[in-house]
């Protein structure tokens, strides 16, 4: 895992400072987090995506040149494609709290990430870079969401919980206190995790087992 930040200021534009903004990615995912800018009374200028036959989502345009355009949050779920799309920009990023989200104020949120509606983190949590802490997601006291990774709707890692970069924790999947997951995971749906995770694995199942290597991370 890297190493995560201290508590310090994140370097990041809160989505609530900005004029206007810019979307990357026309996906589904991008409908909710347009649900999020609009929750925030924000509005998206315009969305830029690689598919040249999508040309509005919802009431904006989507547009398929990014000509440095700032800022930007990648509305994209895939981890993977997410760390891609912003090691290509490397552009001011910005990130966004639906109000519906209920976050200690001892929370550090580092730039990109998107916290869905009716997420819980509490105190003193760390979330890394261009996250997704998706519908009802539940990250209790001192965990360490580290960059790119996904907590899936109504996930719940319970307190101390460490999430490696690009790991996918499956929706409605529990991880007991304490335990250190590696990066680029797949924690399938429904799984109860009771113990550590190596890097690079897909895991499933109550209690958890690993099944195989990851070969999309």
């Amino acid at each position: 895992m890297r190493a995560f930040p201290s508590r310090a200021k994140p370097r990041w534009t809160p989505l609530m400072e900005i004029t206007k903004m810019y979307l990357y990615g026309a996906s589904g995912h991008a409908k909710v987090v347009l649900d999020v800018v609009k929750a925030m009374g924000q509005q998206v200028e315009a969305i830029f995506d690689d598919n040249r036959e999508k040309h509005m989502l919802h009431d904006v345009p989507v547009l398929h040149e990014w000509n440095g355009e700032t800022p930007v949050l990648i509305s994209i779920g895939d981890n993977a494609t997410r760390k891609r799309i912003a090691e290509k920009l490397r552009c001011d990023f910005i990130a966004g709290v639906h109000p519906s989200a209920i976050v200690s104020s001892t929370v550090s949120i580092d730039a990109g990430t998107v916290v869905m509606q009716g997420a819980i983190i509490q105190s003193d949590s760390i979330v890394g870079k261009h996250c997704i802490i998706n519908t009802g997601a539940s990250i209790d006291h001192e965990c360490r969401i580290a960059d790119f990774v996904h907590i899936s709707p109504h996930a719940t890692l319970c307190g101390n919980v460490q999430v490696g970069e690009g790991t996918r924790i499956g929706a409605g999947s529990v991880v007991i206190p304490g335990v250190h997951i590696g990066k680029w995971c797949v924690i399938g749906a429904g799984s109860v995790v009771l113990h550590d995770i190596p890097d690079g694995v897909v895991v499933y199942g109550n209690p958890c087992e690993v099944k195989r290597k990851n070969l999309n991370k």
